[in-house]
């Protein structure tokens, strides 16, 4: 693996690091507003991030690269609804796509087959990711100001949880 590559896989490890990060401003603003199902959703999230860091991480130091820790970003703290978090929660998965498609890019074009496959996983991943969040818009939009449909989706959060693979 060449430099270049394996300085892109450490600025992607600390994106989602961040990531994880801004999952939990998420999270608190949902606490803040008394719907502890939803802020779970994010804790979850940032759960899931934080390991996918770690996936980066580990990969890193497999192939003989050390990994780098950068300092992270101050994440938006301030939202305007629940469906203001899981549009911006969108957009970060899409941003968060478009990095990894960027690597991928960059694996092929140094023909570095192990990154490539690697990479792979983050990629079918983000699929996932993307479904998720565009499913959950899609369903606070139709629930809109139906109290009741809002709070049975807050209690179905409440019960999410993620249990890492191993590394």
């Amino acid at each position: 693996m060449n430099d270049g590559l394996a300085e892109a896989l450490n600025e992607q490890m600390n994106f989602e690091f961040y990531s994880a990060h801004v999952y939990l401003a998420m999270a608190a603003y949902c606490s803040g507003e008394s719907l502890d199902g939803f802020a779970n959703f994010f804790i979850v999230q940032a759960e899931e991030e934080r390991f996918h860091a770690m996936k980066i991480y580990k990969f890193l130091n497999d192939r003989g690269r050390r990994a780098t820790l950068s300092a992270l970003g101050e994440p938006n703290n301030e939202y305007s609804s629940i469906l203001d978090t899981f549009e911006q929660g969108y957009g970060h998965e899409q941003q968060n796509t478009k990095r990894f498609y960027n690597l991928s890019d960059l694996a092929i074009s140094d023909r570095e087959h192990a990154t490539i496959n690697f990479l792979k996983w983050f990629i079918d991943e983000q699929v996932e990711e993307e479904a998720l969040f565009d499913n959950i818009i899609h369903k606070l939009k139709r629930i809109d100001k139906d109290s009741n449909a809002f709070y049975m989706l807050d209690a179905e959060f409440a019960g999410r949880s993620f249990t890492a693979p191993a590394l």
